[in-house]
């Protein structure tokens, strides 16, 4: 996976009008998830920016409140691609990769952006986009091969996660899909659903003719 290099600040007035202020400076508010698990009370000291969202059983969460600019996130947000985004905090370097974005219901500008801090040796689930390979047969006895997952959700850490999933149709007949229990990779757990369709090869009316026509 290609990694995103992205500079933040820290944020800790996280009142409305703050929260305004910083849009009108063309700055997007970002929450940094997926830290530390701890104690409550909780006796260490926070970072600037840090803060601890309870989580029940007497147990909270530590989150990072940043602030990114609008234009260093653009080639991340506006692209097919996935990225492994590498965080420089003042100077710290912490790896993420994006969780959710949400968009103005009008102008469809940047309000907000979660972000889900990533370790090397811990599994995250990401969707990743689908890229179709080969001629299948069912397309060479005059079939049409369609996508209808454009993205499938996979779990693994995210060293291992790749740019693309590469799927192979070559054996693909006439009429037949691919579901995701169809495909296995190594390395990389496929979370949605089994059964799901991927891909088929759809008869036409041409291939139907030729089908009758043969009979």
């Amino acid at each position: 996976m290609k990694v995103f290099q992205l500079s933040a600040e820290p944020r800790t007035n996280l009142g409305k009008k703050a929260t305004k202020a910083l849009r009108e400076q063309n700055l997007i508010p970002v929450v940094l998830n997926g830290g530390a698990l701890v104690e409550l009370p909780y006796s260490g000291t926070l970072k600037e920016g840090e803060k601890i969202v309870e989580i029940g059983n007497g147990k909270g969460l530590i989150t990072t409140d940043l602030t990114v600019s609008n234009d260093a996130v653009r080639k991340l947000i506006y692209t097919p691609d996935i990225f492994a985004i590498e965080l420089d905090v003042k100077g710290e370097k912490r790896m993420a990769v994006l969780k959710d974005i949400q968009f103005h219901p009008v102008k469809d500008n940047i309000l907000h952006i979660d972000l889900l801090e990533v370790k090397e040796d811990k599994p995250v689930v990401l969707e990743v986009p689908v890229k179709l390979e080969g001629h299948a047969e069912g397309v060479k006895a005059g079939g049409k091969l369609t996508l209808s997952m454009k993205k499938l959700k996979v779990r693994a850490p995210y060293t291992a996660i790749p740019e693309r999933l590469v799927i192979n149709v070559d054996n693909l007949g006439l009429g037949k899909t691919l579901q995701v229990g169809d495909i296995h990779i190594e390395g990389l757990e496929l979370v949605n659903a089994k059964n799901a369709v991927v891909c088929a090869v759809q008869l036409t009316r041409a291939a139907r003719g030729a089908a009758a026509a043969a009979k």
